[in-house]
């Protein structure tokens, strides 16, 4: 029997880990209220981790993480736009971003071998909520591979996992970790998972807000940086330890959110920003990870189906607060998942530990990194 985790809202208690701000990383940027994704009004998130021990043979460790731009209730496509730093992956629904600059309906994160499953559910739930519908016959599913802690050929998601995610999307802080699509997750051979940050800029005389949501599973221990410090160079132990199967390179996914009124063609701009945080981190884009990044803005246009649309948009030489954002953003929100992250074991015996909160600390104290905690 699976243990099935739906996560919409998340509240923090005493005992929750902390984010990478409460141990003193030091970060660039002024964060929104959440320093989430949900800063970024009308978006929910939503998670379904399945967790099953399997007799230790085929555990399941996995999951599913939904972003709804515009909520439950609307099914009006918002401007949008993709990029691929290295296209060793899926983000199936991209041509037709491409094509005409919108994303119509949530975009959804899950494991590799489950993309299929989720984009049956994501329509099936679409035409159930909005019949007749064409908006969610073309969905944006992206994966990356969790085949190390996770038995990925059981195909354990099924459609009521997904359809548990986008019922129970919440706004309001976003849970992190191994969580959703992040469950089994594996980042720099530390835990990694889902991530969130955002921030608060100002262009064009206005106030906006730029979120981002990570499901991190990429990278080598020895490229991890965090605030400019060699953290996978210092930490050389804790590596992955295997009962039966070796791991292999995963992939990250990012999603970049705004409230900032933008065409299709400068959200492209945002989302060509991404790879500059992945740098900082140490990320090389490695021939076998899959680094797929889509930016929307919950601004629509304004004018009814068949009407001419007006638009309102930012001037592109006000839109350098905005790439700041974007890479602040996602490089807080990838330490956020490796911060939140928990030693996991799974399919096979494979062992997989979390970043320990108190050695960061300390290679960051050596090296004058580290801020003070309340």
């Amino acid at each position: 029997m699976a243990l099935v985790i739906a996560l919409g809202a998340f509240t923090a208690h005493a005992g929750e880990p902390p984010r990478a701000r409460d141990l003193g990383v030091p970060f660039e940027g002024v964060p929104g209220t959440l320093n989430a994704i949900t800063d970024v009004p009308g978006i929910l998130v939503g998670h379904t981790s399945v967790v099953s021990d399997g007799n230790g043979k085929r555990a399941a460790r996995t999951g599913v993480s939904v972003v709804l731009p515009r909520g439950r209730d609307s099914d009006r496509p918002v401007p949008a736009a993709v990029f691929a730093l290295n296209g060793n992956g899926e983000m199936t629904g991209t041509s037709w971003v491409r094509e005409s600059g919108f994303l119509e309906g949530p975009v959804v994160l899950t494991n590799t071998h489950s993309v299929g499953t989720a984009h049956q559910a994501v329509i099936a739930w679409g035409q159930r909520r909005f019949p007749g519908t064409e908006t969610y016959s073309l969905p944006v599913i992206a994966e990356t591979w969790d085949g190390f802690l996770n038995d990925i050929n059981g195909f354990h998601l099924r459609s009521e996992h997904v359809e548990a995610a986008l019922d129970g999307a919440r706004d309001g802080p976003v849970a992190e970790g191994n969580v959703g699509g992040g469950t089994g997750m594996v980042a720099y051979r530390f835990k990694g998972g889902i991530g969130t940050a955002s921030r608060r800029v100002t262009a064009a005389d206005a106030p906006f807000s730029v979120g981002v949501l990570v499901q991190a599973n990429y990278g080598r221990r020895e490229q991890l940086t965090i605030a400019g410090v060699p953290v996978g160079r210092e930490i050389t132990d804790l590596m992955p330890e295997w009962g039966r199967k070796k791991g292999r390179e995963g992939s990250i996914v990012v999603v970049v959110a705004t409230d900032a009124p933008l065409l299709p063609h400068q959200l492209g701009r945002l989302a060509r920003r991404v790879p500059l945080a992945l740098g900082r981190l140490g990320s090389l884009a490695t021939n076998s990870s899959g680094d797929l990044f889509i930016a929307f803005s919950t601004r629509v246009p304004e004018g009814g189906e068949g009407q001419v649309a007006t638009w309102n948009a930012l001037p592109n030489d006000a839109m350098d607060p905005l790439f700041a954002g974007v890479v602040q953003a996602t490089e807080e929100a990838v330490v956020n998942a490796l911060v939140a992250a928990r030693t996991m074991t799974g399919n096979g015996g494979n062992t997989v530990h979390a970043l320990p909160p108190e050695r960061l600390r300390e290679v960051l104290r050596r090296y004058n990194r580290l801020l003070p905690t309340p």
